[in-house]
């Protein structure tokens, strides 16, 4: 496995972990309907917490696995900090977010 899809999937790993850590891991996955909204991060259907997830990590998670070519810009951070601004416990959380961001940048 290439260095990036390697690296990628620690991030992942570790991004399971922080939702998990923060009690934002579901057991049960929302409706099939809240997952085919065309908005960007699904924000018309799902929280932040559940896209990552739900749509984000499984995604990814696929990508990597198949080492097929991975986004150069994901943009979460920005979104992420926006969403926990009031929560300084999830700051770990959006720290990674930003890794995420950089690694896929540098390719």
């Amino acid at each position: 496995m290439q260095s990036i899809y390697s690296d990628v999937a620690d991030q992942l790993l570790q991004l399971e972990v922080e939702l998990r850590r923060l009690d934002l891991w579901q057991t049960e996955p929302p409706p099939a309907e809240a997952l085919d909204s065309r908005e960007p991060f699904c924000v018309d259907t799902l929280s932040l917490p559940q896209w990552l997830q739900f749509v984000f990590l499984p995604r990814m998670s696929l990508l990597v696995e198949r080492e097929q070519p991975l986004p150069r810009q994901c943009g979460i951070a920005p979104i992420a900090e926006e969403y926990f601004k009031d929560k300084a416990r999830a700051a770990p959380l959006v720290k990674l977010l930003g890794d995420i961001d950089a690694r896929l940048r540098l390719g």
